[in-house]
């Protein structure tokens, strides 16, 4: 997980194959609070959800883990904390991965090992490996979420969400 400025996003453009779309939309007048809703970037590819989100207890913020897609995560308003754990270290047993929307729920058990607290203008890289829990604290915020699909051997992942 990578945690920075907004305004800092242009030294990662090159990170990871997508992340230069997603530098071109944050430099566009469409990446606005105002403009609430899914932007297509790239097709299914690299989207972008802004939106306003009620902000939940930490007990109400299960873990949730991605295969195919990394988040980064801008809040565009307002203060979030996000709770983490390497997902190396979480129990996957008997937890059901949603292909279709590429996630999955840990169990209530599993509870993040760490916080961070995004304030208006940060932003939190978030890759397959990182196990997070957002949209801890109270009121409510304003943020982006972009989408950005890696390419990695699904069906080997498939087999091991069977064993």
């Amino acid at each position: 997980m990578i945690l920075d400025s907004i305004k800092s996003f242009e030294k990662y453009q090159y990170l990871a194959e997508g992340f230069d779309k997603v530098y071109k939309f944050i430099c566009s007048k469409e990446f606005s609070p105002e403009n609430e809703g899914r932007h297509e970037i790239d097709g299914k590819r690299v989207y972008c959800t802004i939106g306003r989100e009620q902000l939940r207890d930490v007990t109400k913020a299960p873990l949730e883990i991605h295969d195919s897609y990394i988040d980064i995560h801008a809040l565009l308003s307002g203060t979030e904390t996000i709770g983490f754990k390497d997902r190396s270290l979480c129990s996957l047993e008997e937890v059901k991965y949603d292909e279709a929307s590429d996630i999955a729920f840990l169990k209530e058990e599993e509870m993040p090992d760490n916080y961070l607290s995004l304030g208006e203008g940060n932003l939190a890289i978030v890759f397959p490996s990182d196990a997070h829990a957002p949209l801890i604290g109270e009121g409510e915020i304003v943020k982006a979420v972009f989408k950005v699909r890696i390419e990695n051997n699904l069906e080997e992942l498939a087999e091991k969400w069977k064993e």
